[in-house]
């Protein structure tokens, strides 16, 4: 029972939920930042309003409004470059953990009139992006077998965050290590340099005491 217990509390901690609006213009572009392990699905859900200088507010976009959606992995690969129309939904799965770049931006201009576009996105990792609802019709689960499915994915996405963190660290790890390896040398050739300016000057100083008949 206790089990249960720490895995619905790790599942609480480890829910990603992206949900805002942002205001774009004519040919802007808006990019996000999502941190995402491997064989992880991502689901985001937009909704477009246009600027209506009349009221001062935010209409119902037109149908003619289209949105493009292009998503970059961890190694600046497109995953995902798609139009899409004024509200709707995209998708991708992620094979590689690391930061992935969800950008956004209108590809019909000449609908803006110089205003401005609110978009309206709910971005969704992991189990979250899944509608079990659906899989349920689908699949004519019960309620506990429904519940069952949902624990055992929030396990899995658990499992994928932990490697996920400790991907991190070991990355995190030989970065350090390479710095302070870059230190250490740039430390000893400082010390060469030191060293090497002493010696000269004292070569120096002893051929100028020489000369004078100093010594």
């Amino acid at each position: 029972m206790n089990r249960i217990y720490i895995i619905f509390g790790l599942s609480l901690l480890y829910q990603t939920t992206l949900a805002l609006y942002f205001h774009i213009g004519e040919t802007e572009r808006k990019c996000f930042i999502e941190e995402v392990p491997d064989e992880t699905l991502v689901v985001g859900n937009y909704k477009c309003q246009l600027f209506d200088p009349n009221t001062g507010g935010f209409m119902p976009s037109s149908p003619g409004i289209g949105m493009h959606v292009e998503v970059r992995g961890p190694e600046d690969n497109i995953i995902l470059s798609k139009a899409y129309s004024s509200e709707g939904r995209f998708s991708f799965t992620s094979h590689s953990p690391g930061e992935h770049v969800i950008c956004l931006y209108s590809n019909s201009t000449r609908w803006f009139a110089g205003g401005q576009l609110r978009v309206h996105l709910d971005i969704q990792v992991g189990e979250h992006a899944i509608d079990y609802q659906n899989i349920a019709h689908q699949e004519k689960l019960s309620e506990l077998q429904l519940r069952i499915r949902q624990l055992l994915d929030q396990v899995e996405q658990i499992t994928k965050e932990q490697n996920y963190q400790r991907y991190r660290e070991e990355r995190f790890r030989a970065t350090s290590e390479s710095t302070y390896a870059r230190v250490l040398w740039w430390s000893l050739f400082q010390t060469v340099i030191l060293l090497g300016m002493g010696i000269w000057q004292m070569r120096h100083l002893k051929s100028f005491f020489e000369a004078k008949k100093l010594v």
